[in-house]
């Protein structure tokens, strides 16, 4: 028993730790967020820049990645709700999907929040190469702080930790 669970635990490091260092990916913690335009759902579009002075968690997903779906459906009570009256955005980015796919998800999901296209990857190839879900939060200053890659109950929290300490 005791070997198992050594083996979660680490485990659970090592994906904390190849999270900050991931080979794949195209940005690392400190690095300025990249510049970039998003069309919004709603046909408004969000300039990076523009938030300058917030923190911002961008998550890139997809209609098809279940541990998207998983990490979507608890950030309205566990990020959204949590950090309401801060100066916080959420900015997730919808990677390759289209206009109708995201209104078809949102309406099963029941998702009333702001949402991000990036039908051609032209965003997320900035950030990384491969691999939903991706987090990053973005400082008040605009420098990567965190990020990570995939979905679990550990990681999750390790992600508001990360947002909370930013206020």
């Amino acid at each position: 028993m005791k070997k198992i669970l050594l083996s979660a635990i680490m485990l659970l490091f090592l994906t904390g730790i190849s999270a900050q260092t991931d080979e794949a990916s195209n940005v690392k913690v400190g690095d300025d967020v990249p510049e970039f335009k998003v069309k919004m759902f709603d046909g408004k579009e969000i300039n990076m820049k523009d938030l300058r002075g917030k923190v911002v968690l961008i998550n890139f997903w997809a209609v098809w990645c279940p541990y998207c779906v998983q990490e979507l459906a608890v950030v309205q009570k566990e990020i959204i709700d949590k950090f309401k009256g801060k100066d916080f955005v959420f900015l997730p980015i919808s990677r390759e999907d289209t206009y109708e796919k995201i209104d078809a998800f949102r309406k099963e999901k029941g998702h009333t929040f702001p949402m991000g296209m990036d039908p051609d990857r032209s965003i997320y190839n900035l950030f990384a190469k491969t691999s939903i879900p991706r987090n990053y939060v973005i400082g008040k200053n605009g420098n990567i702080v965190y990020m990570d890659k995939g979905y679990n109950a550990e990681m999750f929290k390790e992600l508001v930790k990360s947002i909370e300490k930013q206020f």
